[in-house]
């Protein structure tokens, strides 16, 4: 299956997630991931289209060496909107880590999408991660703990369904995963994923890849 990977920015550089899919097991080689960083300049409704399930995993710069805004009216081809249609359409979005650091000010429309707005997190810590409910994503993930930024995020969706808890001793017991419905599309937001530690957890390697199927329909 394919799958389109958008990531790369000024906190959040694509070493990170690219040696931390070279540990994830066997079945991930299941997926074709296509990896894009400079977004801005690449895709295209049309390019876009070509691909079951996108991962957002950056936010509004265009890469890690331009802090410039990723989304620029009259520039950017594939704008927040796109994202929405591209949903609304039955396509599978998953919002993972720095795609939840959209807010009210900086790209308003991409966070009504998925749902949240990023408030910040306290200074890297351990957390403890532990699935909520009884959900497909989570099926075969049991709670870990690892180093990691704690996400602190205000809801704005009254749809979500939270499917995962991080809790921290300086941030506190928060959402960090949920699942929505756009459309004819499914929705995931997952919170951790900033250090390699957290990619090289078997538990998180299964997460990721669960809501991958889940948001392609398969599961």
């Amino acid at each position: 299956m394919k799958v389109l990977l958008i990531y790369d920015d000024v906190w959040h550089p694509a070493e990170v997630i690219d040696r931390g899919l070279k540990t994830f097991p066997a079945r991930f080689d299941d997926y074709e991931i296509d990896c894009v960083k400079t977004a801005k300049d690449i895709l295209t409704p049309e390019f876009v289209a070509e691909y079951p399930v996108v991962i957002v995993a950056k936010g509004n710069t265009i890469n890690a060496a331009n802090p410039a805004p990723w989304f620029e009216p009259t520039v950017t081809e594939f704008m927040p909107a796109d994202f929405r249609a591209y949903a609304e359409n039955g396509g599978g979005l998953i919002f993972l880590h720095a795609g939840n650091v959209f807010s009210r000010k900086n790209a308003p429309e991409m966070a009504e999408l998925n749902g949240n707005a990023f408030i910040g997190h306290p200074l890297r810590c351990m957390t403890h991660v532990y699935p909520v409910g009884d959900h497909p994503i989570t099926a075969g993930v049991e709670a870990f703990d690892e180093r990691d930024e704690h996400y602190n995020i205000e809801i704005l969706a009254d749809d979500i369904n939270v499917i995962l808890r991080t809790a921290s001793e300086s941030g506190g017991d928060l959402i960090s995963g949920y699942t929505r419905n756009i459309g004819k599309g499914r929705l995931c937001v997952l919170t951790p994923g900033h250090t390699l530690a957290i990619f090289a957890n078997p538990n998180f390697q299964t997460l990721l890849m669960n809501a991958i199927d889940w948001c392609a329909g398969k599961i």
